[in-house]
């Protein structure tokens, strides 16, 4: 739990390591981590790191990082760019130990913000962990094995809404910003039948059926469904399209008793220190914000696009050249194209709209 147990869980687990430690990293600045993976390689022990291609920083920091690795005999792999981000975070140990959290390894969010992390040795979630960081390493599709270790893009939007259906009395929720529709439907229509969802976060338009409360004091950093007392989700993932459908995200499903036990009684006093519905005034303030930096966006980028029709007719000859003068539709290529360049200026505009937003809100990890 954070703040409170900090980093000494994990350098524990690196410090007891005998054979290999597999690290997936986005943001680290924790000395006392990067010293225990050191010892590790000196006593032996088989050190592999997997660094996120970029993160909200730039990727300076994790070129440093990834030089004083290499420097000290880890090895070293970097994320694909495949992805708008590679925001998960993880460590096995031995093969046999998982650590999946919901913080970076960093002093803010260990020491200033609210967030879990979970140790397990279920051989299930273990065996998928070592599959998804070989494949990610490798740059290999992964396919998704379990129902309780949940990867985004990949099954977990299907995974999380099967959780939220299957409530039948109650939803304890940390989420930093919930906006996906299809999610935000779903907790409603739990609402409607008569289940007690608590969001402690932020929460897109929503009914009044959902109790929505601002964390006080601590910087909001954790990803927690808590089903009916019984079932826990903790992960990196938001229940936003972004981190559902675009972004590399890791989370687990747990039903430890006592663990559960413990995350309900934070979960329960953070929710009597919240400021009461904080969420409904600030998307009011945010809107005309919004609306303005929009509106400059447009009119800036249009000032600024190059005439669409050469481009058109340069790629044509040359795509035409590759395919021996194969004969194209009209028609399917204007719909086409207008896909193409819808989904990849908004792929743009929301990485980067994000970042700028984020940066505002808190200093650089």
């Amino acid at each position: 739990m954070q703040p409170g147990d900090g980093v000494r869980p994990l350098v524990k687990a690196i410090e007891n390591a005998k054979k290999s430690v597999q690290i997936v990293i986005f943001r680290f600045d924790r000395l006392e981590i990067e010293k225990a993976l050191d010892d590790a390689v000196k006593r032996g022990v088989s050190v592999d790191a997997l660094i996120a291609f970029t993160n909200r920083g730039g990727e300076k920091n994790l070129r440093k990082l990834e030089t004083r690795f290499l420097e000290r005999g880890i090895k070293v792999a970097r994320t694909a760019d495949d992805l708008v981000r590679y925001h998960g975070k993880m460590m096995i140990v031995d093969g046999k130990e998982l650590a999946l959290l919901g913080f970076n390894y960093t002093r803010l969010d260990t020491e200033r913000s609210r967030s879990f992390g979970v140790i397990t040795r279920e051989k299930d979630l273990v065996e998928q962990a070592l599959a998804l960081f070989d494949a990610d390493c490798k740059r290999r599709p992964y396919k998704p094995a379990s129902a309780r270790f949940l990867v985004s893009p990949l099954n977990a939007r299907a995974e999380l809404a099967k959780l939220i259906r299957s409530a039948k009395k109650e939803l304890l929720i940390y989420d930093v910003r919930i906006t996906d529709p299809e999610m935000i439907h779903l907790l409603e229509d739990r609402a409607g039948d008569g289940v007690e969802v608590r969001v402690i976060g932020k929460m897109a338009e929503h009914s009044s059926q959902v109790s929505l409360r601002k964390l006080a004091k601590l910087r909001l950093h954790t990803r927690i469904i808590i089903r009916d007392r019984k079932e826990v989700f903790l992960g990196s993932q938001s229940l936003r399209e972004l981190e559902l459908d675009a972004r590399r995200e890791i989370g687990i499903i747990f039903d430890d008793a006592q663990a559960i036990e413990a995350v309900i009684k934070v979960f329960e006093d953070d929710w009597k220190g919240a400021t009461v519905a904080a969420g409904d005034d600030a998307e009011d303030i945010e809107r005309p914000a919004a609306a303005k930096v929009a509106k400059k966006v447009a009119k800036s980028v249009t000032k600024i696009l190059p005439p669409v029709a050469p481009v058109v007719e340069e790629v044509m000859r040359e795509v035409l050249r590759s395919d021996n003068g194969a004969a194209i539709d009209h028609e399917d290529l204007e719909e086409t194209v207008k896909i193409a360049v819808k989904q990849a200026v908004k792929q743009a505009v929301r990485d980067v709209v994000e970042d700028a937003v984020e940066q505002q809100r808190e200093p650089e990890a």
